[in-house]
């Protein structure tokens, strides 16, 4: 089969792999539908050092199930599922608690395992990892809810986590996929005022067809100065931080509310948190991390399924396996928002 394979900084090939095979009883093997290129494929994609072996890529896919392990209940073949960015069982106390990305007997895709851009899949723990939905292999939901296996669900975690309830303010700060689902999730949740900080139009532009009520692009100080004066001086009291970087949280830092939450989603790149006695005065709090989306899909389905949102919008390319490393580029370039594969 064919499968998506990075061997270092800018170096991604598709190439025939081993078949997906069963081991365990408690496996599914699923043959892809739609995959996707996520905006942390492009940390590796930018830095990565050289592997002679690869690295198997792509954590968010859905597809149909073509066979299932003799423990596997309530799936059979044929059915059309959504798989989490993680995989996990959905019974032990963390999963329990809504905590999958912790799952005792879980873990990550394409680490030992096969990646989600490739032609088919071995599921481990099937039955609590994959979420069945009732659309056929052509539907037009099927990019919709392929975000469901990762980047809408990680805004709706960020909206959730920074407390976006109906009628409060948010601060948004990234205006890539991640950050224009957390403006459709905080919409979702009933907030008045989404203030997006972004400077690509086109993005931002989504982002109000999405909810945003304010777009801020200026950044740094000027930035930070313009979300002050949107909101009075205070800031508001949620912010979903979804870059990732030092100055992107420093700046969530400056325009939240003093007794707010700062919500981060964007894969961090650095390994100090900037939150000394100046923040603690403020009673700020800083929350957030990798969404536990098995917890949070099968609340999300259905407004998927009936239209009332459409996040698979954020895609705006479309390639087959032959055009993937072309696919990578044109993030890397932000030629592209989020590019969909197709087998």
């Amino acid at each position: 089969m064919r499968a998506t394979v990075m061997y270092g900084a800018g170096d991604v090939r598709v190439e025939n792999v081993p078949d997906a095979t069963m081991r365990e009883r408690t496996d599914a093997l699923i043959r892809v539908l739609r995959s996707c290129i996520c905006g942390s494929d492009l940390w590796p994609y930018n830095s990565m050092e050289p592997s002679k072996h690869g690295r198997r890529m792509g954590h968010e896919f859905l597809g149909v199930i073509e066979d299932t392990g003799p423990e596997v209940a309530g799936l059979k073949v044929g059915d059309v599922v959504v798989a989490p960015f993680v995989w996990a069982d959905n019974t032990c106390d963390f999963c329990r608690a809504g905590l999958h990305t912790s799952c005792r007997h879980g873990g990550q895709w394409g680490h030992a395992l096969d990646g989600g851009q490739g032609e088919a899949m071995r599921v481990p723990q099937a039955q609590g990892t994959l979420v069945k939905v009732p659309v056929g292999e052509d539907s037009p939901l099927l990019a919709s809810l392929l975000t469901l296996s990762d980047v809408f669900c990680t805004g709706h975690h960020g909206a959730v986590t920074s407390r976006v309830r109906r009628g409060s303010a948010v601060t948004v700060l990234g205006d890539g996929a991640v950050g224009l689902s957390a403006v459709l999730a905080a919409r979702r949740l009933g907030a008045e005022r989404i203030i997006l900080m972004g400077r690509h139009k086109d993005r931002t532009d989504l982002g109000r067809t999405f909810g945003a009520t304010d777009v801020v692009a200026e950044r740094g100080a000027e930035g930070i100065t313009r979300v002050r004066e949107l909101t009075g001086g205070d800031g508001t009291p949620a912010v979903i931080e979804c870059v990732g970087t030092e100055q992107s949280l420093q700046t969530a830092i400056n325009v939240v509310r003093d007794g707010g939450v700062i919500s981060r989603l964007g894969l961090a790149q650095y390994t100090h948190v900037p939150m000394g006695v100046d923040t603690m005065t403020r009673n700020i709090t800083l929350t957030g991390g990798a969404a536990p989306v098995r917890a949070y899909m099968e609340e999300l389905l259905p407004d998927v399924l009936n239209g009332s949102i459409d996040p698979g919008q954020v895609f705006d390319r479309t390639v087959g396996f032959g055009e993937v490393p072309d696919g990578y580029q044109a993030m890397a370039d932000r030629d592209a928002l989020k590019v969909l594969i197709r087998p």
